[in-house]
């Protein structure tokens, strides 16, 4: 933040973001929500593209379902991205105390045993609209390694970085996998979601809602020594409540078979995403990279 190259103007747009995600933090949460949907309902409106990119994605991985339900569920998750807004807001200025009083944790004896046994640790998530608000709420009560992806927005990334170091977090580039098995090594638990299309650099394909889908095979690969456990977790708003969720531990994993530990993965995942499908990140291009002859489903929108 004290990047002299911050004070560009080509920033000040941001300058003026930061601000006033700072000032919506101050927001009460049950107004947040409601000036969130209206904001969700607008970017339903107005965002032309990814609208178009989440209904194929919905339509792709729900044909069970018809038109009518795939555009409602379409609407809600538009704006349960207006709510993301305010969550991502509240990860990186909110008081812990404000995050805490809106925090249901389920099960996580299964990551404070494997705590106490020693074990490396890495959380297997997903990316739901929620996700920022979820990294954070983890350090309210462990010292956690995240992964991230650099945003284009160089001042937007340090906003970002210094709001996760500043409460307690390691930081680490999802490229920079010396760090990861340095992380895992020292047993800072890792937090890992491995659900986006890097393309196909170190990606396999894998089944993903019934879709021959790139994976990103570095999962198994992080799990390979012997003490290192592989922990599902979730974080979703449920009302005005958010609920962390541990699962007991992978067992047989990783195996020697790359596709089959991919595929285990993604089954976790989308079972995740079942039981929250409006809050996932619908408008990223999941099945970008496709199989050898395979036409992209994204080349006509």
């Amino acid at each position: 933040m004290k990047n002299k190259n911050f004070l560009h103007p080509k920033f000040y747009p941001t300058w003026i973001l930061v601000f006033l995600m700072k000032i919506s933090t101050k927001i009460p949460f049950k107004v947040q929500l409601k000036i969130g949907r209206l904001i969700g309902r607008l970017m339903f409106i107005f965002s032309g593209h990814l609208k178009k990119v989440a209904e194929k994605n919905l339509g792709l991985c729900f044909p069970e379902k018809n038109k009518q339900q795939i555009t409602f569920l379409l609407k809600k998750n538009f704006e349960e991205m207006g709510i993301s807004i305010f969550e991502t807001a509240n990860a990186y200025f909110a008081d812990n105390s404000k995050i805490s009083k809106r925090l249901v944790i389920k099960n996580d004896k299964y990551l404070q045993d494997a705590i106490q046994d020693g074990k490396s640790i890495i959380l297997l998530a997903s990316h739901f609209l929620s996700l920022m608000l979820g990294s954070r709420a983890l350090l309210l009560n462990y010292s956690i390694a995240n992964i991230y992806r650099p945003q284009n927005n160089q001042f937007f990334d340090e906003v970002m970085r210094r709001g996760f170091v500043d409460n307690g977090a390691i930081m680490i580039k999802n490229s920079d996998t010396r760090s990861m098995l340095k992380a895992i090594k020292s047993k800072t638990p890792i937090w890992y979601a491995p659900d986006q299309d890097l393309g196909p650099k170190n990606t396999i394909f894998a089944p993903f809602f019934n879709i021959n889908t790139a994976t990103v095979s570095a999962t198994s690969r992080l799990a390979q020594n012997s003490n290192t456990v592989v922990i599902p977790y979730h974080f979703n708003r449920q009302k005005d409540k958010y609920i962390m969720e541990f699962l007991k531990p992978l067992r047989s994993y990783p195996t020697k078979d790359p596709i089959k530990d991919a595929s285990k993965t993604n089954a976790i995942l989308e079972k995740q995403i079942l039981k929250y499908p409006d809050q996932y990140l619908w408008i990223h291009k999941r099945f970008k990279t496709r199989p050898d002859g395979e036409t992209s489903y994204y080349e006509n929108l």
